[in-house]
């Protein structure tokens, strides 16, 4: 956002003292960095990079209000001629719950109208265009001083009375900008009897903008409900100053006092006249009080800081703080909709205090960590096991396009469908996890990929009475040719019983799962984690010390039954050598060939030990021999 040096110090005089480098870098301080400095007509301009929650800075006094905070110095008082409201002279009803607040005034315009130099030069330096009329111009002057959005219609030009309603569908309007716009039943406008006339927030229409002809005008002063304004400016790419303003959350204290600013200037440049002001709807509901405590601030700054301090601060930022020796309770003031919780007031506090003034040393950890969730380590187990046979982890968007989710779903999307969507094709919470794993595995296919194995574990949703339930979902796609890597492993589609035969190695039923072929041969299948076993409780092994003594290995062949299982083998020597340093026992070697008795087969079994000393020849002598010993109580022999 820009703003005029001159402009700022007309709203905070202490800024002249300071530096221009010098209150870059408070500015910066506070927030909002400071992104270049231009030369304009009226002095510097800075170009200042304002986050999307604080739309109460995105204007002159906005940045002198927090600047003023912060210097502990007292903004220059706004000059204002209160309007005396009486009976509406044209009739103002709000159809829709999206705006609260309107306040308007008709005022009838001199003969000769002219935006003052010093007006003209300061729209020009923040790259807004003077129109020379007076009405129009000392809106834009007031939106970038202020920060409330303002709008003139010709009075004269509209058929009946003012109604801020939904939109029909179909029904259509032509902007400022020259673009006829059709609009849907989630836009707000404003209308009269011949129809919409303006898009609320955005733009007004061109049936009742102000020329030069214009001899009277309404003025429009309200508040309308941030998520409908940012939910039209995307749905029609319109996005105007008076939509940035309007998105992030305008105050609604300052609808009246807009509209009295308005009418004051058009009275100083066009020798304008009241008729009439009034205003439609209620003033903001007073905020709810936040209770700070000691704790919770020492807590967030990490050192003890006066509760006295804090209360000074929050303040100078607007709020009325009434505090004890143990906590404090502070009412923000209708600019600030970002406070409503206690750790924003503490963050407040040190903003103001200074970032720089944190301690760097990290709070010590006091408590032993929490243990990992059995859902957690669940979905781990399944990960682990799906990627050890050739399937890879994918993660796609839980939205879909109503298109995509009616081919795999199992509920209506009545429940599930976004009322505010990012666009049409992420319009609905997903059902299943098929769709984008179909899409992902067909892209893959498409590429070139001669098998694609993938799995998704993500949450599925489903409507209820209450709203959407989420659940824990595994979802796996197999498709493409399997095999033919080698001459002995044969070329071919993956066969459904493979796949029936992982979800099986994973602990579920052929009751639980089907496995469904799709068109192309793609096989799909997904279950509910629920339904699956959950894992055992894990046991954390008490770590051993890595030894600094050489390992010693010996060799045995063994001739055995070729009925006898390994694992049986392995047990009976591990029995055997129960108390002895043995850390590893494997096969490294069978033998099926010729010189064998018929019915037997040789195994070369290699055993390592390791321990806190080097060991002798007879000690590791010794221990083979009992290991020998145990394998010929299972009808072994050594190999001669």
């Amino acid at each position: 956002m820009l703003i005029s040096l001159k402009a700022l110090q007309l709203e905070l005089p202490a800024v002249a003292k300071p530096a221009l480098k010098d209150l870059c870098e408070i500015i910066a301080s506070l927030g909002f960095p400071v992104d270049g400095v231009e030369q304009g007509l009226e002095g510097p301009v800075l170009d200042v990079d304002i986050t999307a929650n604080r739309g109460d800075v995105m204007s002159h006094r906005g940045l002198a209000r927090d600047l003023a905070a912060k210097l502990g110095q007292d903004l220059s008082p706004v000059e204002l001629d209160p309007l005396e409201e009486g009976e509406a002279l044209v009739s103002v009803r709000l159809e829709a719950d999206a705006c609260s607040l309107y306040a308007t005034a008709v005022l009838a315009l001199g003969a000769v109208q002219s935006t003052p130099p010093e007006v003209r030069a300061f729209l020009t330096s923040l790259g807004s265009s003077p129109k020379d009329l007076a009405a129009v111009d000392a809106s834009n002057e007031l939106l970038h001083r202020y920060g409330q959005p303002t709008h003139a219609f010709d009075a004269d030009k509209l058929q009946g009375g003012i109604v801020v309603r939904w939109a029909k569908v179909g029904e259509k309007v032509v902007t400022l900008d020259g673009v006829e716009r059709e609009l849907g039943g989630t836009d707000l406008v404003i209308a009269d009897d011949s129809g919409a006339i303006a898009l609320a927030g955005l733009m007004g229409g061109e049936s009742t903008k102000v020329t030069a002809d214009t001899r009277r005008v309404l003025l429009e002063s309200a508040w309308f409900e941030p998520r409908v304004v940012r939910a039209m400016a995307r749905r029609h790419g319109l996005h105007t100053d008076a939509s940035h303003r309007f998105g992030r959350g305008a105050d609604p204290g300052m609808a009246r006092i807009a509209r009295d600013l308005l009418a004051a200037r058009l009275k100083r440049w066009a020798w304008a006249s009241v008729e009439g002001a009034w205003t439609e709807g209620s003033g903001p509901i007073p905020r709810a009080a936040i209770s700070l405590t000691k704790e919770l601030l020492q807590r967030v700054a990490g050192e003890p800081l006066p509760l006295d301090d804090a209360a000074v601060k929050l303040r100078n930022l607007g709020c009325g703080v009434e505090e004890n020796q143990v906590s404090l309770r502070a009412v923000p003031p209708t600019w600030r909709h970002d406070l409503a919780i206690p750790e924003d007031l503490a963050e407040e506090v040190l903003r103001l205090r200074g970032y720089d003034l944190i301690p760097s040393s990290l709070p010590p950890m006091k408590s032993d960590p929490e243990p990992l969730s059995s859902a957690y380590r669940q979905r781990l187990s399944l990960s682990r096991r799906l990627a050890a046979l050739g399937f890879h982890q994918t993660v796609t968007l839980g939205f879909i396009s109503p298109e995509a989710d009616a081919r795999f779903a199992t509920t209506p999307p009545e429940g599930r469908t976004i009322g505010n969507p990012l666009g049409y094709e992420y319009s609905v919470l997903r059902s299943s996890l098929l769709p984008s794993l179909v899409h992902a595995a067909e892209s893959n296919l498409r590429q070139g990929a001669r098998e694609v194995r993938l799995f998704e574990i993500a949450p599925t949703f489903h409507a209820t009475p209450d709203g959407p339930e989420e659940r824990s979902t595994l979802g796996i796609v197999w498709a493409g040719e399997t095999g033919g890597q080698d001459p002995l492993t044969p070329q071919g589609p993956a066969h459904p019983a493979a796949l029936q035969g992982v979800l099986a190695a994973l602990g579920s039923s052929d009751a639980q799962c089907e496995v469904r072929s799709l068109e192309g041969g793609i096989l799909v299948a997904e279950l509910c984690i629920g339904s699956i076993p959950a894992e055992a409780e894990r046991v954390i092994p008490t770590f051993q010390g890595f030894s600094r003594f050489p390992a010693a290995e010996r060799d045995l062949s063994l001739v055995v039954p070729l009925d006898l299982p390994f694992r049986r083998l392995a047990e009976a020597i591990q029995r055997a050598l129960m108390g002895t340093p043995l850390q590893s026992l494997t096969c490294v070697d069978i033998y099926r060939g010729k010189g064998l008795p018929e019915g037997r087969q040789a195994w070369l079994l290699r055993l390592t030990f390791q321990g806190d000393r080097t060991f002798t020849g007879v000690e590791v002598d010794g221990w083979v021999g009992s290991a020998l010993e145990a394998a010929r109580s299972l009808k072994a022999e050594l190999r001669g």
